[in-house]
């Protein structure tokens, strides 16, 4: 699980563990952050591990995986089960690259978790589960963003995959439609794991709806983050936006498969649900498809264990 170390990911692996005792959680984060998450629910008995990865770098992802790969051949981890994708980044422009050359959002949160599933795929002991966090943001409208969000502009994936691919790159406008898009992008990928995934291995695409008081703007200026820190969290009593306590226990349900969803569904919040009407664009999902393939081919050979 990459995520679990705040916010609604880290609600979400307590409630996971204790719902299902005899889940063994790998918690995917970077350094002494992975090391504490893991201490703690192991001291109440819980198994639980870590990886220690950057998802800004798929180099630092391929790491992580030949260790996790390596972990699995010394059975010092059972088979695998599930993954979630639950980290997400938004940045205040869309300039922001990583060490891959690609733009930061859309590394952490398409890219990352794509190499994540096609460098396990063949080590998922059916039945599995798939979940990526998407968000409501990719519908585009006031109703699902409140006008908090720029919609989202779709434009060819080696256009999105790269830094100033929209007006204005260097402004928070820029930053957040990135975030807008590359949501969209992880939908469209959930597709086209439930049509090339073998079967019994499932993937769905999980929206907590809006969350307020996450870590999701930690990269924001200051007063984006005092506002989601501060003031927005009493939304959270309104019906429109959804607690970090609820969101994190409806994200654990539907990894658990508590929830009942077939591959490939949307899940928001509680219930199986359409995503937008633009969400649902095969010729789309294909050109993404192997477009994140190109990208990743550099990353994908199996790696070795460091």
């Amino acid at each position: 699980m990459t995520g679990a170390s705040r916010g609604i990911g880290r609600v979400a692996a307590e409630h996971m563990l204790r719902q299902s005792p005899d889940v063994h959680l790998l918690v995917v984060a970077r350094g002494s952050s992975g090391v504490r998450l893991a201490a703690e629910p192991r001291a109440g008995g819980h198994a639980v591990s870590h990886v220690s990865a950057d998802l800004g770098s798929l180099q630092s992802v391929r790491s992580a995986v030949a260790e996790i790969r390596d972990r699995l051949d010394r059975g010092e981890l059972p088979p695998l089960r599930g993954f979630v994708g639950n980290a997400g980044l938004q940045h205040t422009n869309a300039l922001t690259e990583g060490p891959d050359g690609f733009e930061s959002t859309f590394t952490v949160n398409v890219l990352a978790h794509h190499l994540f599933v096609r460098l396990l795929q063949d080590r998922f002991a059916a039945p599995a589960r798939i979940v990526i966090t998407v968000s409501d943001t990719h519908f585009g409208d006031f109703k699902h963003n409140m006008g908090m969000v720029p919609g989202l502009v779709w434009k060819s994936p080696d256009v999105l995959a790269r830094t100033g691919a929209f007006p204005e790159p260097d402004t928070a406008v820029a930053g957040r439609t990135a975030y807008s898009t590359s949501k969209l992008a992880a939908i469209h990928l959930v597709h086209e794991y439930a049509r090339r995934l073998p079967t019994g291995i499932d993937a769905v695409a999980y929206n907590p709806g809006f969350v307020p008081g996450t870590g999701l703007v930690r990269n924001a200026g200051p007063v984006s983050r005092f506002a989601m820190r501060w003031i927005l969290p009493a939304m959270a009593l309104t019906p429109f936006a959804t607690s970090r306590s609820a969101a994190g226990r409806y994200l654990a349900d539907v990894a658990l498969g508590t929830t009942n969803a077939p591959t490939g569904a949307y899940v928001d919040r509680g219930r199986v649900a359409r995503s937008s009407g633009e969400s649902y664009d095969p010729q789309r999902e294909s050109e993404l498809w192997d477009t994140v393939e190109e990208f990743t081919a550099g990353y994908a050979a199996q790696p070795r264990p460091r």
